[in-house]
C-alpha cells in the first residue's frame, strides 16, 4: 500500500461531497419470501454502515445501530498496514465516496467529529456520532447547520438521555414543585483525574499509525503515545478533559428537563487552578448562567472547596429527587412520557425520516454548556457570551477558543 503521507491531501469542502445523493432515501419493504432463507433479515431492513474510528469506543457506538446493521467498511488511521481500500481504509473520504453505505458511525477523537459528520451528511449519509459533538463551539454550529441544510438524520451518542430518564420526568412534569426551577447542580462523575494530560513526548504509539492523519485538523505535535487511545481526552487539541468526556452524559437529562437543551448560556463563572495550554487539568466548579436567570452549576468534587448553595436545588441525583415524591407520584412516574430529549431514537428516525431526539442542534446547545465552561477554565476568568452570535463578548483571547482554526489543509 502506498503511504498516504507522501500525498498532498486536498481540503475538505462542501462542494466535494455534494455530488453524492443528498436526498433522503426511503426504505422499500421486500417480502421475506424473496430472501432465499428463513430467519434472515430482509435486505430492505438492513442498515449498511461504515465505521470511522475503530478504537475503544467503536464497538459500543456501532452496536447502537442494532442487530440489522451490516458493517461494509471500517476506517482508522492505525490501519496503514492492512488497508485494502475495499472494506478497510485509512482515509474516511474513501468511505464516504461509496454509494452502498446508508449510515456512518463516527468514533474518532472529537477533533475529527465536525469534518467527518459534515462531509458524511453532504455525501447523503445519516450520522451517528460519538460524544462529545466537537472540539469547539463554532464546529458544533457548523454540524447543526449542515444537518438542516442536507436534511439528513444526525444523532449524538450519549447515555444521558436514557440514563437520566427518571430525572427528566421528575423535572419536566413538575413533580418536585417550582422551588427547584432556578438552579440545577450537576455534581461529580467527570473523571478529571483519569483524563489528565501528560506532556511526555516521544512515547511510541504502535505500528501502522498514520500520526499526521491522526492529528488531522489539530496541531501536528511530536509523537506521543499518551495522546492516542482513551487518554486523548486529556489534551485540548482533541477533547476537553474529563468535562469533555462525561458532561454530555450528565448534562443531557438536566438540560432537557429544564428546557435548556436549546438555549445558549450567557455567562460562566469558573473556580479552578490555572490550566496548561496543551493539557487538560483539574477544576472545582463553575456557574453557568442563562438569559432568564436560570443557573446550572457543574461541580467536579475532585479539586478545591465545594460549591456552596443556598438551598438544595434540582440536583442530578435521582435518589434525592425520588425521596421528595409522594407515593402517588412514584406510582405515576413510570407511566409518564420522557419529555424533550427522549424518543425518537436514531433507528426510528432513519426509518421515519423524523428528526432524532439527539439531533445536532440540541447536541450543539448541550455541548456548548461545557465548552464555554472549559473556555472560562482555560482563560481563568468569567466569560460572557452573545446567545445570538455564539461569540464571547469583549474577550478576543477567549473567542479564539470558540473559533480555533484547523490545521491546513483541513477546513469546514
Amino acid at each position: 500500500m502506498k503511504n498516504r503521507k507522501t500525498k498532498a491531501r486536498p481540503a475538505v469542502s462542501r462542494r466535494d461531497f455534494l455530488a453524492g445523493s443528498a436526498a433522503a432515501a426511503a426504505f422499500t419493504i421486500v417480502p421475506r419470501h424473496v430472501l432465499g432463507g428463513e430467519g434472515q433479515t430482509p435486505p430492505s431492513e438492513q442498515i449498511r454502515a461504515g465505521l470511522i474510528g475503530c478504537g475503544g469506543r467503536s464497538s459500543g457506538t456501532f452496536s447502537l445501530l442494532g442487530k440489522n446493521a451490516v458493517k461494509v467498511a471500517e476506517c482508522d488511521v492505525k490501519f496503514k498496514d492492512k488497508a485494502d481500500n475495499k472494506t478497510v481504509y485509512t482515509d474516511f473520504r474513501r468511505v464516504l465516496e461509496r454509494d452502498d453505505i446508508d449510515v456512518i458511525a463516527i468514533a474518532t477523537h472529537p477533533g475529527w467529529h465536525a469534518l467527518i459528520s459534515i462531509a458524511a451528511m453532504e455525501a447523503g449519509k445519516d450520522v451517528l456520532c460519538e460524544k462529545p459533538l466537537c472540539r469547539f463551539i463554532s464546529e458544533g454550529r457548523a454540524i447543526a447547520d449542515a444537518e438542516k441544510r442536507t436534511g439528513r438524520i444526525f444523532q449524538i451518542e450519549s447515555k444521558g438521555a436514557p440514563g437520566k430518564s427518571k430525572l427528566r420526568k421528575i423535572l419536566y412534569h413538575g413533580l418536585v414543585g417550582n422551588k427547584f426551577d432556578r438552579t440545577a447542580i450537576v455534581r461529580g462523575g467527570f473523571k478529571l483525574d483519569q483524563w489528565y494530560g501528560q506532556l511526555e513526548y516521544g512515547v511510541g504509539a504502535g505500528k501502522g499509525l498514520d500520526w499526521d492523519m491522526y492529528c488531522g485538523p489539530a496541531p501536528l505535535r511530536p509523537l506521543n503515545g499518551h495522546r492516542v487511545g482513551g487518554s486523548h481526552r486529556g489534551y485540548w487539541d482533541y477533547d476537553g478533559g474529563g468535562l469533555g468526556d462525561m458532561a454530555t452524559h450528565h448534562l443531557w437529562g438536566p438540560a432537557c428537563a429544564t428546557g435548556r437543551d436549546l438555549s445558549c448560556p450567557v455567562e460562566v463563572i469558573p473556580y479552578a487552578p490555572p490550566q496548561h495550554p496543551e493539557a487538560a487539568g483539574m477544576w472545582g466548579w463553575c456557574e453557568v448562567k442563562f438569559a432568564d436567570g436560570f443557573k446550572m452549576v457543574l461541580e467536579s468534587t475532585e479539586w478545591g472547596k465545594p460549591y456552596v448553595q443556598p438551598e438544595k436545588p434540582a440536583d442530578s441525583d435521582e435518589k434525592y429527587l425520588l425521596g421528595l415524591l409522594s407515593p402517588e407520584d412514584l406510582k405515576k412516574l413510570d407511566t409518564l412520557p420522557d419529555g424533550p430529549g427522549g424518543e425518537p431514537g436514531f433507528l426510528e428516525a432513519i426509518r421515519t425520516r423524523k428528526q432524532a431526539g439527539g439531533h445536532a442542534e440540541r447536541a450543539h446547545k448541550v455541548t456548548m454548556i461545557f465548552h464555554i465552561a472549559n473556555v472560562a477554565f482555560r482563560c481563568g476568568r468569567t466569560v460572557r457570551m452573545d446567545p445570538v452570535t455564539e461569540q464571547i463578548i469583549g474577550d478576543e483571547e477567549a473567542n479564539r477558543l470558540v473559533n480555533q482554526p484547523m490545521r491546513a489543509p483541513w477546513r469546514l
